[in-house]
């Protein structure tokens, strides 16, 4: 059974002009202990994918149709504050930003000791030990000291380790990790992913893993959904779909990805133009405009996610 389901989900932004479709009938699947990574260009919508999810769209954004099942229970019909009850206790966050999940005004401890004790039947004595174990966890020294030191204390790499013990706090079983990288310079990368990893091994985490870096991606999920103005245009297995991508928007990211050998030479493929705008989708295949491969019936037939291997689909009339 699947931890989390989308199903055909669609979010709309109203506005004066109409209404933008941001998310156009995407689906996917994460099973328990599984990262599912997510790639695209900026505006792909990757983070609002995470958002709907967390329950956190910003208004007037709304789920106009299709589900999002958590644990075999519908949740993105929930009103506010049960939504809000299941957002902690049962999924964690961590956005690209630490100092976004973190008040400034606060200690890191308190704000660690109040998730764990609104979620958790446990004693502020028993949540204050149990937030010094998480920033133990997590990796920062001298957390007995650390837990009553307020967020500016902190370095960009330890504040990103304080909002991963704050995403663990109430012991959810997934977390959306969207860019949770991409802030900090290459070195601590490294570490905050080695961070992540070595977690979901202990605690048996699963993730949806969203970044816009291919490489980080690779080394980190099982596997991988490329999405592209709204749509996933292909998910697979991380391996395979790095050794054999069947769209050509993915072969086009991939072959950006720069290759640690210098002898060894690799085809670049440029893309000309830039991700269309929502609000006019081109016909047919919305990639088509600026697929080196795009045929006709690209131009007039929309492509759907099918099966093109045991557990590879991609959105693509060339493998027809």
């Amino acid at each position: 059974m699947s931890l989390l389901q989308v199903n055909n989900l669609v979010v709309e932004f109203p506005n004066r002009r109409g209404t933008l479709r941001a998310l156009d009938g995407i689906s996917f699947d994460i099973a328990p202990g599984e990262i599912l990574g997510v790639v695209g260009e900026s505006g792909a919508g990757k983070s609002l994918t995470g958002a709907s999810i967390i329950g956190l769209l910003e208004p007037p954004g709304r789920v106009a149709s299709g589900e999002i099942v958590l644990e075999g229970r519908p949740i993105h019909k929930l009103p506010p504050e049960q939504m809000r009850r299941v957002r902690g206790r049962q999924i964690g966050a961590i956005f690209q930003d630490p100092l976004t999940s973190l008040n400034p005004l606060y200690s890191v401890g308190r704000q660690l000791i109040e998730t764990i004790t609104t979620h958790l039947p446990v004693s502020a004595a028993e949540a204050r030990e149990r937030a010094i174990g998480l920033l133990r966890d997590t990796g920062i020294p001298a957390a007995e000291q650390r837990i009553d030191h307020y967020p500016h204390q902190f370095s960009g790499g330890m504040r990103q380790r304080v909002v991963i013990a704050l995403a663990l706090a109430a012991e959810p079983r997934l977390i959306v990790a969207d860019e949770p990288t991409t802030a900090l310079d290459v070195s601590i990368q490294a570490q905050v992913i080695n961070l992540l990893e070595d977690l979901q091994a202990k605690m048996g985490l699963t993730y949806l893993f969203i970044a816009h870096d291919l490489s980080v991606v690779e080394h980190i999920s099982n596997r991988v959904a490329v999405m592209y103005l709204g749509r996933v245009v292909e998910i697979a297995p991380s391996r395979e779909l790095y050794t054999h991508p069947k769209h050509p928007y993915t072969e086009a990211l991939l072959s950006a990805v720069p290759i640690p050998d210098p002898k060894a030479k690799k085809k670049r493929i440029v893309l000309t133009g830039d991700v269309p705008n929502p609000v006019n989708r081109p016909t047919g295949c919305h990639f088509h405009p600026r697929c080196p491969k795009a045929t006709e019936r690209c131009k007039v037939e929309e492509p759907v996610l099918k099966n093109v291997g045991t557990q590879h689909q991609a959105a693509c009339h060339l493998n027809d």
